[in-house]
């Protein structure tokens, strides 16, 4: 390539013409990938809001799976103690029915043996009731025998004496016999009671060992139970010291993860940086171009914001000079919102001296060229009163259908607002992402020229056209 002193004029214009359409397009490049990375870092704080929630709850989870260890192992150790008391109770119960047993058994053996008195006393009985009536008879033949001997005279008086002897014997005996059988009532009397008691009592130890079965039977099954509940509360404390773990491990994978995204983020906002300083660079150098004489595709487009920006100035000096517009009043930063307006609009002293003047410069522009999408004046502050008519629809209900068609009144301090508003430099370039609202955005290329009056930036005409 030649030497900028060694080239002809047609061949140097040429040359920055070619220079302008480059940075144009290295402008529109990097602003779809600063756009790319905006998107990006939009997800990327979305991913970490989420993760920071999902930080918290598993925060909350493994609080949770602490308390819920915590109460496990305690009802672990719960049961094991329920269970140990009711082993003990079954051993009692156990014992209690062993003696239960015995006791029974020895009842049994007592109502046997009573039994056999009984039977024993009755032949006592008997055997008395036998000697009591020999010895009646004994009696009776004493007598007989005395009244033979009284017969007999002094030859029975011998006989008479043994007859004595004998009635005497006999009535000992009969006495020995009353009170033997007397003895042996009040025994067998004994006995019988004895024998009922025993009975009873052998009935109801036997009632009681039955009822020791059935206690043991539930005792066992509740020793069952316990131990089927100690087998399934171990079990879940188990399963709750895993769940303790995989969360424990999940926040700290979350955490690496979160780590990991504002990493991503920070490189993410390093490398926009960036963009917007190769987007500066790259409007420097064909601001430089132009300014050397270059022409490119948006020479014709930078000759028509400069003109309209001219217009615009012209009728606001014009305003002024009539006494129908002043200078503190077109200069205000008084930006009163509109009530009930979303997204917001506001307005100031100026906006219905605008509303009056800008429109028949700014709609006309409109059909000079089918890739022009707005022309509109902003201030400083990047304050757009009157836009397009197209763009200037009442607004309705719906936030999104008004960010599209409702763009009158808005402040639009994004950096490509700002720039065109604030731009003092012939002309100012820049290619951005328009958003359309509802995540849509058309790549645009944003024209402007400033707006001086006497002798004061006011801001910028804005001419925003599509890419050919």
């Amino acid at each position: 390539m030649k030497h900028p002193t060694d080239l002809e004029a047609p061949e140097l214009a040429r040359e920055l013409g070619q220079l302008t359409d480059a940075a144009t397009g290295l402008g529109q490049e990097t602003v779809d990938i600063s756009g790319f990375l905006q998107d990006l870092d939009a997800r990327c704080q979305s991913q970490l809001t989420e993760l920071a929630g999902i930080g918290t709850r598993a925060e909350g989870l493994n609080k949770a799976s602490e308390r819920m260890l915590t109460a496990t192992q305690g009802m672990a150790g719960l049961s094991a103690e329920v269970l140990q008391r009711v082993r003990q109770s079954a051993d009692f119960i156990q014992e209690t029915g062993e003696n239960s047993q015995t006791l029974a058994e020895w009842v049994r053996s007592v109502n046997a043996d009573s039994q056999s008195v009984e039977e024993m006393l009755m032949g006592v009985k008997n055997s008395n009731t036998l000697i009591s009536d020999i010895a009646w008879q004994v009696h009776i033949l004493a007598v007989n025998a005395k009244i033979e001997a009284a017969r007999a005279g002094k030859a029975g008086k011998g006989f008479s004496i043994v007859a004595d002897n004998v009635q005497d014997l006999a009535q000992k005996t009969s006495d020995a016999a009353e009170s033997i059988t007397k003895t042996v009532t009040a025994l067998s009397d004994w006995t019988a009671q004895l024998h009922r008691g025993a009975y009873q009592t052998a009935t109801k130890a036997e009632h009681v060992l039955a009822r020791n079965a059935d206690n043991d039977r539930a005792l066992t099954e509740i020793q069952q139970s316990v131990e089927q509940l100690q087998r399934k509360t171990e079990g879940l404390a188990s399963d709750a010291q895993q769940v303790r773990s995989a969360v424990t491990e999940t926040g700290q994978a979350i955490e690496g993860i979160a780590a990991s995204v504002t990493e991503v983020t920070d490189g993410v906002d390093e490398a926009s940086r960036r963009c917007f300083s190769l987007i500066d660079t790259s409007e420097a150098i064909l601001q430089n171009a132009v300014a050397l004489g270059g022409s490119g595709e948006d020479s014709a487009m930078i000759t028509l914001v400069q003109d309209l920006a001219g217009q615009v100035a012209m009728a606001f000096e014009a305003e002024i000079a009539a006494g129908r517009l002043t200078m503190d009043a077109l200069f205000s930063e008084s930006y009163r919102p509109v009530p009930r307006s979303d997204p917001e609009q506001v307005v100031t002293p100026f906006t219905d001296t605008t509303d009056r003047l800008l429109p028949p410069i700014q709609e006309p522009v409109l059909g000079e060229d089918a890739r022009i999408v707005f022309c509109a004046a902003v201030d400083r502050n990047g304050y757009l009163p009157t836009h397009n008519a197209k763009f200037s629809q009442p607004q309705g209900g719906d936030p999104v259908w008004n960010a599209a068609n409702s763009r009158n009144r808005r402040i639009f301090d994004d950096r490509v607002g700002l720039k065109a508003g604030r731009n003092e430099k012939p002309f100012l370039l820049q290619v951005y992402r328009r958003d359309m609202g509802g995540g849509n955005f058309v790549m645009m290329k944003d024209l402007s020229a400033p707006i001086t009056i006497r002798g004061r930036h006011w801001g910028g005409l804005r001419l925003a056209y599509k890419f050919q």
